[in-house]
């Protein structure tokens, strides 16, 4: 038994496509679990209990949690490798782990000073410091991607079937609209996302978190 504790429009987006995607090349399923971040599920004891961080995702396997994107995209992949969510060469796939390091310790982080900049400052004046300078270095991130988009192999960023690292960099440009940042700055990267959410993993987990591809200001 597989369920992932997820919230719509989190990070958990990124195993809940991989899921997904395993569901439609296998048959595997699994059990999706709704946690309401504003009602404060993910500071309940039980679920302290799975990851006392309070975070998503969590995947549960056979009642053993796994924290942690990149540790739960790196075993969904072992357990599935012929589904494609990374590479399968050595020098491929350290690559596209050191990618999705980078989307997940560099580029998410400098996103939550744009969400969450009190955790960072306490004055007024202070907390709006921390979200200007994180607005900028979030749409300094989304370059690099836009930039890096424009010499895919293929339709998707590692080829021909979507992996972990499509799912990530859709939910990186999602949140660039939250920080008021205008996507037309980023032509190729908003166009791959629009073609990347017509595919048939990705358009399942958006439908399941009831998705709006592209927001407004928060």
């Amino acid at each position: 038994m597989i369920e992932l504790y997820f919230a719509p429009g989190a990070c958990s987006f990124v195993p809940h496509v991989a899921l997904e995607a395993i569901r439609l090349a296998t048959g595997e399923g699994f059990e999706p679990k709704l946690v309401k971040l504003h009602r404060g599920e993910h500071r309940t004891p039980e679920y302290l209990a799975m990851n006392p961080d309070g975070l998503v995702p969590v995947l549960v396997v056979d009642g053993q949690p796994i924290t942690q994107i990149v540790a739960i995209c790196d075993w969904l992949d072992r357990r599935h490798p012929g589904v494609g969510l990374l590479p399968r060469g050595d020098w491929e796939r350290t690559q596209a782990i050191s990618t999705l390091l980078w989307m997940n310790n560099t580029a998410h982080p400098t996103f939550t000073r744009i969400y969450m900049p009190g955790k960072f400052a306490r004055s007024e004046a202070a907390i709006a410091e921390v979200k200007s300078e994180g607005v900028a270095r979030f749409a300094e991130i989304l370059q690099r991607i836009e930039e890096r988009v424009a010499s895919m192999p293929g339709p998707y960023w590692l080829g021909e079937r979507v992996s972990v690292i499509d799912a990530y960099a859709l939910t990186l440009l999602r949140w660039g609209t939250l920080g008021g940042i205008d996507l037309a700055r980023f032509p190729t990267y908003k166009a791959y996302v629009e073609r990347l959410a017509q595919a048939p993993a990705v358009a399942a987990a958006i439908e399941r978190e009831r998705l709006q591809l592209f927001m407004g200001p928060r």
